[in-house]
C-alpha cells in the first residue's frame, strides 16, 4: 500500500485551490500519508482565451488530460469541478467521492449596479455560460450578453478595466478564492438555475483501486452526493454537457430529494421546466429529463448542436 498519493488536477489557481482542499482533507483523516499535487494543463485550458466554450467540440474538455494521466498511473487520483465532468466516465474510471457541497448559486459581480434590476438599457454582461446568459435575457432582454474568458481572475480584471458592466460568475469559486468581497448579488435560483454539479467537488480514481476508494470514504458527503446524482441523470438522459443551456439542482428536503431541471433557447425566450421529488436519485434524473424531453428539450438541444 502506497504511503505516497498524486492528485492530478488542473492548473488554475481554484483548482490548485480544491486540490489544495482534498490533500488536506487526506492529510487530517490518513496522517501517515505523503500526498503531491500534479497540475496539468487541459484542452479546456488552452481554449479558454480563445473561443467561448459553447463552440467547442467534444466532451470533458477540461479533464480528459487528467483522466489519462490517472489512467496511465501517473496520478493516483484526479480533482475536479463536479460541472466539468461528463455524465458519462471513461472505463476503468469513476467517480470515488463527492465532498460537502458549497453554495450552488450564481453571484452577480459589478462595480456599479447592485443586482441585475438596475442594469440599465444595453448594459454588458460579461458570461461565455449560455445556461446564464438565457436565464439572464428571460429577465432582463434589454441586457447585452458578451462572451467573457478566462480564469476568475482575469474575469474579474476585465470588469474592473470597464470591458463590462457586469459579470456572472459562480459563487462557490469566489468563495473558495477568498472573494467574496467582490460578491455583488446572489443570484436567487429561481432567477439563474445552478449548473449540474455546481460547487461540488468530485475525486475520481481507477475502478480497481479498491485501496484508494477507501480512503476517500470519510472525504464523502452522502447528502451532496445523492443529490448530485440525481443532476447527473438528468443530464446524462438529455444528452446534456457544460456548454449547453441545461440546469439543474437537487436538495433534500426531509427524506425526499428535490430536483429541479431547465433547458432553454440561449436567447432565453423559450425556458423549459420540470421538477418533482423522490428517493431514488438516478431515477429522479429520469422523470425530470422525460418531462422536459415531452416539453421538447430534445429538440431545442439538438437545434443548438446543430446551429
Amino acid at each position: 500500500m502506497s504511503r505516497h498519493l498524486r492528485i492530478g488536477t488542473r492548473a488554475s489557481p481554484l483548482a490548485i485551490w480544491q486540490a489544495e482542499h482534498v490533500r488536506d482533507a487526506l492529510l487530517r483523516h490518513h496522517p501517515g500519508i505523503t500526498v503531491e499535487i500534479v497540475s496539468m494543463t487541459t484542452r479546456g485550458d488552452t481554449w479558454l482565451e480563445d473561443a467561448p466554450p459553447h463552440t467547442w467540440g467534444g466532451k470533458g474538455l477540461f479533464v480528459k488530460e487528467i483522466e489519462d494521466a490517472l489512467l496511465q498511473g501517473q496520478v493516483d487520483l484526479a480533482v475536479h469541478s463536479m460541472k466539468d465532468v461528463p455524465a458519462q466516465q471513461p472505463d476503468g474510471l469513476e467517480i470515488a467521492a463527492i465532498m460537502a457541497r458549497e453554495d450552488v448559486r450564481d453571484a452577480f459581480v459589478s462595480k456599479a449596479y447592485p443586482h441585475p434590476d438596475a442594469l440599465p438599457e444595453g448594459a454588458r454582461v460579461g458570461s461565455s455560460s449560455l445556461r446564464r446568459r438565457a436565464q439572464l435575457l428571460r429577465h432582463h432582454p434589454h441586457l447585452r450578453v458578451e462572451d467573457l474568458r478566462g480564469n476568475v481572475a482575469t474575469r474579474l480584471r476585465k470588469l474592473d478595466e470597464g470591458q463590462y458592466d457586469a459579470v456572472i460568475l459562480a459563487a462557490a469559486g469566489l468563495k473558495r478564492l477568498g472573494l467574496q468581497d467582490r460578491i455583488t448579488h446572489l443570484l436567487d435560483i429561481d432567477h439563474s438555475l445552478p449548473a449540474v454539479g455546481q460547487g461540488a467537488i468530485g475525486i475520481e480514481t481507477r475502478s480497481d483501486d479498491t485501496v484508494m476508494r477507501g480512503r476517500l470514504v470519510p472525504l464523502a458527503d452522502a447528502d451532496t452526493q445523492s443529490c448530485v446524482l440525481a443532476e447527473r441523470s438528468m443530464n446524462q438522459v438529455l444528452g446534456g454537457d457544460c456548454r449547453l443551456p441545461v440546469a439543474a439542482v437537487a436538495e433534500w428536503r426531509g427524506t425526499r430529494i428535490h430536483l429541479r431541471g431547465l433547458v432553454a433557447t440561449p436567447d432565453g425566450r423559450r425556458i423549459l421546466r420540470a421538477e418533482a421529488e423522490g428517493r431514488d436519485p438516478a431515477a429522479l434524473g429520469r422523470t425530470v429529463a422525460e418531462a422536459l424531453v415531452a416539453q421538447g428539450a430534445a429538440q431545442i438541444i439538438q437545434d443548438i448542436r446543430c446551429s
